[in-house]
């Protein structure tokens, strides 16, 4: 019979270890099982963590459920459930603050600004993110909602925000849920049609980049002006 967490040293206790010694030194089983709070019989809240992780292979898996889903888990519950994509939710958000005063003129940071976010959603999400001459965040404006494997806006659906909030350039940005951001042929066919919209609105169109997940063997995302079409 494992042992609970009040049978635990107190130094192995992640509440414990976490004020002693900080986030960075627990696991993310750990860090889980905090906000669990309490366990089942038979299993510790370390453990409960362990195995959803487990189930959902990484955190970023466990971040697309939704509350519903989360909530049908032993061990979890709804109270549970809403805690934890509370949780999820305020890192996104920490994210985004932590990259809204920077230059954002490359994949990558795009990458970390909507990446936890968007890797999370089960359809397709295409966005506007609206940058001034500094190329400093003004505002991320969803655009549309897709299907699994499409998202369809007009491109002065996409363009709209610019012009309302008189940003100096945009990126635009959408998912792809398969986890896979090689982008599609009507991938192709927007980008060609955002870039000639642009044009003639004579707004900055710096990139459009797909979100996908991480791979040993390609990057997370896929850029088209890193490819050379923009």
């Amino acid at each position: 019979m494992p042992l609970t967490i009040r049978e635990m040293p107190a130094q192995e206790r992640p509440r414990e270890k976490l004020a002693s010694l900080g986030a960075s030194a627990l696991s993310d089983s750990e860090l889980i099982a905090i906000l669990l709070r309490t366990g089942v019989p038979g299993a510790n809240a370390v453990e409960v963590a362990r195995e959803l992780l487990a189930r959902y292979q990484s955190l970023g898996g466990l971040a697309r459920c939704t509350v519903q889903e989360l909530a049908k888990i032993k061990g979890v519950g709804f109270a549970k459930a809403v805690q934890l994509a509370a949780a999820f939710g305020l890192g996104a958000r920490l994210a985004r603050e932590s990259l809204s005063k920077s230059k954002i003129d490359a994949p990558e940071l795009v990458y970390d600004l909507l990446a936890h976010e968007m890797r999370a959603l089960h359809r397709e999400s295409l966005r506007a993110i609206l940058l001034d001459t500094r190329y400093h965040l003004l505002r991320v404006e969803e655009i549309a909602v897709g299907s699994m494997n499409e998202s369809i806006a007009h491109p002065r659906e996409i363009f709209r925000p610019a012009i309302i909030y008189s940003a100096f350039a945009v990126i635009v940005v959408h998912n792809h849920p398969s986890g896979d951001p090689s982008p599609s042929e009507a991938d192709h066919r927007l980008t060609r049609r955002l870039a000639e919209a642009a044009q003639l609105l004579q707004i900055n169109l710096l990139d459009h980049i797909i979100i996908g997940a991480p791979h040993e063997k390609r990057a997370p995302y896929f850029s088209f002006k890193e490819a050379g079409v923009l």
